[in-house]
């Protein structure tokens, strides 16, 4: 076994000459080494942690002699994570997952410089009910918001949900919309950014458009209204990389407002032509992070199969923000 940074442990072995074809989940279900029942198996293969011969693995398919099937297990914590006394908005709850409106500057998971006061930690204070399929440090997190991002996140309380959330989201089967004010005009009123994304070469904690080695990233827009110096935005992600929308729009030369990593604040205050900077000072004082906001969530419920949408309105900061434009115009 082979520790994966700090969230999976890597499990490789080779299909035995001497067996006949078996099912991969029944196999590995019946491998007592591993542990790990064949619902589990289940699991772990649906929400793509399972490979065969370097392609994603389906739960049914037979092994032969000399597949190697590669398995990452997640971590289990070696402490148990502290609660958090936090108060969480809770926008729905059933027995499968919770959607929260998390604010801007909650941290969603315990990290580098922030161990103890997040969503998890939180969460784990809130219900026991949590998967742990993206190991203890994770509870229930399906997917994250940057830390100054606002709006609506999804939460898991089993395994099975959120593998299947995983799955769906990787599908595009989850709709995401998103808030946005950008900094200075888009030419076009709506569009499509289609353009890969990678880790940055010099920075390793930023993220880039890379056309030689980046995942293919597409962000979709629509101009909402165009004020003095920004343009407010719709924002539709059909995939999920890091800094996504942050990365895209500050390639065009749009960077989010407020974002002081991907050039929407010193950066952008000193380009602003010398009238306009005091505007362009005040906006980012009342704006004190990224102006974006996780506004809706729309997808089938894994398990019943009904159509749910949830909608968070724009925090006091992002409202203040539009207010301050309208008075300017």
């Amino acid at each position: 076994m082979l520790n994966d940074g700090k969230t999976a442990e890597i499990v490789e072995f080779f299909y035995p000459s001497d067996r006949l074809p078996q099912r991969l989940d029944s196999y590995v279900g019946q491998t007592q080494s591993l542990k790990l029942s064949r619902s589990k198996t289940k699991v772990l293969i649906e929400s793509g942690m399972v490979t065969v011969n370097g392609k994603k693995a389906l739960h049914h398919q037979l092994l032969n002699a000399g597949d190697r099937v590669v398995i990452k297990l997640p971590l289990q914590s070696q402490s148990e994570m502290s609660r958090a006394n936090i108060d969480l908005d809770i926008i729905f709850e059933d027995d499968y997952l919770i959607v929260v409106n998390k604010p801007a500057g909650l941290t969603v998971h315990p990290g580098a410089g922030q161990s103890s006061e997040t969503l998890a930690n939180a969460l784990i204070n809130y219900t026991d009910s949590l998967s742990k399929l993206s190991g203890q440090d994770r509870p229930g997190i399906v997917h994250r918001l940057d830390k100054d991002t606002s709006g609506l996140i999804l939460v898991a309380k089993d395994d099975q949900t959120h593998a299947t959330l995983q799955k769906m989201f990787s599908e595009r089967r989850i709709s995401k919309v998103y808030s946005a004010v950008v900094c200075g005009h888009l030419k076009e009123e709506f569009g499509k950014i289609e353009l890969p994304i990678g880790r940055s070469r010099k920075e390793r904690q930023k993220m880039r458009v890379a056309r030689d080695k980046g995942r293919a990233a597409i962000t979709e827009f629509r101009m909402e209204k165009r004020y003095r110096l920004v343009d407010f935005l719709e924002v539709r992600l059909h995939t999920g990389r890091t800094h996504q929308i942050r990365v895209h729009f500050a390639f065009l030369g749009h960077p989010v407002l407020g974002d002081p990593t991907y050039g929407g604040r010193q950066k952008w205050l000193k380009s602003v032509f010398s009238a306009e900077r005091p505007t362009a000072a005040r906006a980012l004082d009342i704006m004190p992070r990224q102006a974006l906001h996780a506004r809706i969530l729309e997808f089938a419920h894994p398990v019943t199969g009904r159509i749910v949408k949830w909608e968070s309105p724009l925090p006091k900061d992002f409202r203040q923000l539009l207010d301050f434009f309208e008075e300017v115009e």
